[in-house]
């Protein structure tokens, strides 16, 4: 009786929440995910004022969505994609549109739908996050109220689990989902002394921007995802 291969293993860079929820879909993709997020989203807490005329809030990330004060959910929510819009929905925004894109893909929507004679735009992001969308938006026209919901700490060490699995050649592939993450991982695993574990293993990326970093490191094969969002990541790997 020949025995089955084992599955192949795929390392999650991603923050939690995000990168259980990617570990499931690649088990029901007949993967192995192996999770070792390299940042962590923490919330600032913050308490938000809205302004008097806010015309729509906009997301580009779910870590933002709880950030949300209650009155948003009465206005329009624009989502850089549909996961962050999915996000929004469950929050209990009522009339979310999906921008199905990146930053300026989720700018154009907005302009197609609002002027800036609307009101004024919430926008809450990471620290240090989000001014490329600020300032299309703002030259636009348009009043963008930026504030800082969430920061994305990094990890002060690859998790033993992903060490491991570069030191005995055991991935396969690697999504990164940020251009952060990639950033970070590639210092990690230089700092690890790592660099050369890799050239087994394709890097898989959201975007070319995300995979920029990552051509510090040898890999097998760097791969771009065709759209911004984990749908076209994980068709990358089938």
């Amino acid at each position: 009786m020949t025995q089955a291969a084992p599955a192949k293993r795929i390392l999650v860079t991603r923050p939690e929440p995000g990168a259980s929820q990617t570990a499931e879909r690649l088990v029901a993709l007949g993967f192995s995910p192996v999770v070792a997020p390299v940042l962590a989203i923490m919330s600032t807490g913050a308490d938000f004022r809205l302004p008097d005329r806010l015309a729509a809030t906009l997301v580009t990330s779910r870590n933002a969505v709880s950030a949300c004060p209650t009155a948003c959910r009465e206005r329009p929510v624009f989502a850089v994609g549909s996961a962050t819009a999915a996000c929004a929905a469950e929050a209990g925004f009522t009339n979310v549109i999906d921008a199905d894109g990146d930053a300026m893909a989720l700018a154009a929507v907005v302009e197609s739908a609002l002027s800036p004679k609307d009101g004024s735009l919430f926008f809450p992001t990471a620290r240090g996050q989000g001014f490329p969308l600020v300032n299309c938006l703002r030259q636009r026209g348009y009043r963008v109220i930026r504030r800082v919901a969430y920061e994305a700490m990094p990890v002060p060490a690859l998790s033993q689990e992903a060490v491991s699995d570069l030191q005995q050649k055991q991935l396969t592939a690697a999504l990164f989902f940020s251009t952060e993450t990639a950033r970070h991982f590639v210092r990690l695993v230089l700092e690890a002394g790592l660099g050369g574990a890799v050239n087994n293993v394709e890097a898989v990326s959201i975007s070319e921007r995300a995979a920029m970093p990552l051509r510090k490191l040898p890999w097998r094969h760097i791969s771009v995802a065709v759209k911004p969002n984990q749908e076209a990541i994980l068709a990358l790997l089938t």
